[in-house]
């Protein structure tokens, strides 16, 4: 009877035991995502979490969080970004890698984890970031004045300037042939600090028209800002279209002495 009374008394302490453990977390602490390709820019500001590949959650960074797991589990790392810089508009950005990583769980300890995220090897890309002999980029047939391209420090990247009778800086890319419709994902990232609001938007070229979509105005920023603009609703409803250009415009605001928009690392995802 004693010896009965004592397994029982064992059983019951082991089961409380890995009862109380299953309740106590591990902690995932993940400072940043860093994207993994040299001198490129980024604004990743969210971690999507998956252990198993399911979801685990969508965490703002920095973060430290729980996860109540045991032993060792695959984690992977997305990227998210705020899609045309809205904070509802959160979204994994589809054009880079996941990042993997077997982490050992032990409940109540932090593990501290440094993804790095690359573009996939299957996008392609129209870019200008100023830094080769010409530019890939053109003045409208509306803007009143032209580029400029200044230099800081080994950093190159494109001006707009209006002041006195200057009314309207615009530009657009070269023709960009052969987008992908039905819905895949196309986006504009641009680098830019500016003064005042400025427009984005995409001119849609039919073999007898040219139709202008304005897409998002974009509000001034003091110190360098970078933007992810979702296009890939008016490229896919481009049905028919030969070609697409993206433009920027700025129009004068004369509330301002002068009105200053300064942009580079302007790229067309895809």
């Amino acid at each position: 009877m004693k010896k009965l009374s004592y397994l029982l008394i064992v059983l019951v302490l082991t089961s409380c035991k890995k009862e109380d453990t299953d309740d106590i977390p591990t902690y995932l602490k993940i400072n940043n995502v860093a994207l993994n390709e040299g001198s490129t820019t980024s604004n990743i500001t969210d971690a999507w979490v998956y252990v198993n590949d399911q979801l685990q959650g969508v965490y703002e960074l920095p973060a430290k969080f729980p996860v109540l797991e045991e032993e060792i589990q695959n984690v992977r790392i997305k990227a998210g970004i705020k899609v045309n810089g809205i904070a509802s508009g959160r979204i994994a950005y589809p054009f880079y890698s996941s990042y993997y990583e077997d982490i050992t769980f032990t409940p109540n300890e932090t593990k501290t984890i440094n993804p790095t995220v690359s573009y996939l090897d299957s996008i392609d890309f129209f870019l200008e970031d100023f830094e080769g002999t010409g530019v890939n980029i053109e003045i409208s047939a509306i803007s009143d004045t032209s580029i400029l391209t200044l230099v800081d420090g080994d950093n190159h990247y494109g001006a707009g300037i209006l002041s006195d009778s200057l009314f309207i800086f615009e530009i657009s890319t070269d023709e960009i042939k052969d987008l992908p419709q039905a819905g895949a994902p196309v986006f504009l990232e641009l680098d830019y600090k500016s003064n005042t609001q400025f427009l984005v938007g995409v001119y849609v070229n039919y073999p007898q028209s040219v139709i202008q979509k304005d897409l998002l105005w974009i509000n001034p920023k003091q110190e360098w800002n970078k933007i992810y603009v979702n296009l890939t609703t008016t490229i896919s409803e481009g049905i028919n279209a030969s070609s697409f250009k993206v433009f920027i415009g700025m129009r004068r605001d004369f509330e301002l002495e002068k009105n200053e928009l300064y942009f580079d690392n302007l790229k067309v995802v895809y």
